[in-house]
């Protein structure tokens, strides 16, 4: 009888693929336990060994040799990126794009009195029809919820202000029942307040929908991330003139490129086609009774 042979220790069986993976990552197969026939390591083995042990990959860093000023990150700019972060990780983007012409609502604007209060803006424009258009499809002034949908009986327009640290988003309240001329003021008053620090901390709640307007600064066209817990946000580019083509021909219209972000969760694409129609609509024949409006 050959003791010696007796107390050796039985043979670790491997798959080919195991045994290559582990040379691959330098690992030794008797420290390791096998799932398949007859306790035989296979790739999963080492797959999982692998996983278990791998150190943490390090974060990315600067090459050293870049110089640099470190600047604390302000509290309202860490804000602003945890929650536009988890509203790309949890609420599915889509985007829908539309053209709108508005000469006519610059005409509006143009003949608007000296006594009528502050002329509004374009955005004052936007403002007002994309609260209209919520009342004409309440479907979107809405939030998502696992267990419940969350239509909102009032119509909250938040605006995004660019500040020095980042953004505000100020509400006009009950926008969709409100003249052009008011909006023009609360608007006007509540960007300069957002700009110089002094904007009430409710003064940025309530929101049901968000308009971001980068068209002041010459942006043509973009899209925004939806503020949760709202269902949409409209991003509002320059108007500009463009050629056109109307009644077979081509002539030159002043043209606005808006683009509706949407959670997938809570509006289709039929949805959103439907609230940019009126939006559209809105902006392309506006009242003309508005300029009357003290």
């Amino acid at each position: 009888m050959n003791l010696a042979g007796a107390s050796r220790e039985p043979r670790r069986f491997s798959s080919p693929l195991a045994r290559a993976l582990a040379r691959t990552h330098g690992l030794d197969l008797e420290g390791l336990t096998g799932t398949g026939p007859n306790g035989r390591i296979v790739r999963a083995d080492v797959l999982a060994h692998r996983s278990r042990t791998a150190p943490a990959p390090a974060p990315a860093l600067p090459d050293e040799d870049i110089a640099f000023d470190a600047t604390p990150t302000p509290i309202g700019r860490r804000l602003i990126a945890r929650r536009l972060t988890e509203s790309m990780q949890q609420a599915p983007h889509f985007h829908v794009r539309i053209d709108v012409a508005v000469d006519a609502l610059l005409r509006l604007r143009a003949q608007w009195p000296d006594a009528g209060g502050p002329r509004p803006t374009l955005n004052d424009f936007v403002i007002q029809a994309a609260a209209r258009a919520l009342r004409a499809v309440p479907q979107v002034n809405a939030s998502y919820g696992d267990t419940v949908i969350r239509n909102f009986r009032a119509v909250n327009i938040g605006v995004a202000v660019a500040v020095d640290q980042g953004l505000r988003t100020p509400v006009i309240r009950d926008a969709d029942t409100k003249p052009l001329a008011v909006i023009a003021g609360e608007m006007r008053s509540l960007a300069q307040q957002a700009r110089e620090g002094r904007l009430p901390a409710d003064a940025s709640r309530g929101a049901t929908f968000s308009v971001s307007n980068l068209g002041g600064l010459g942006v043509t066209e973009f899209t925004a991330v939806i503020n949760p817990p709202q269902g949409a946000i409209l991003a509002v580019g320059a108007a500009q003139p463009r050629p056109v083509v109307q009644d077979g021909r081509i002539v030159i219209a002043t043209m606005m490129t808006v683009v509706l972000s949407c959670d997938h969760r809570l509006i289709d694409g039929a949805l959103a086609a439907h609230w940019l129609q009126a939006l559209r609509g809105h902006l392309e024949a506006p009242d003309p009774a508005e300029r009357s409006v003290p």
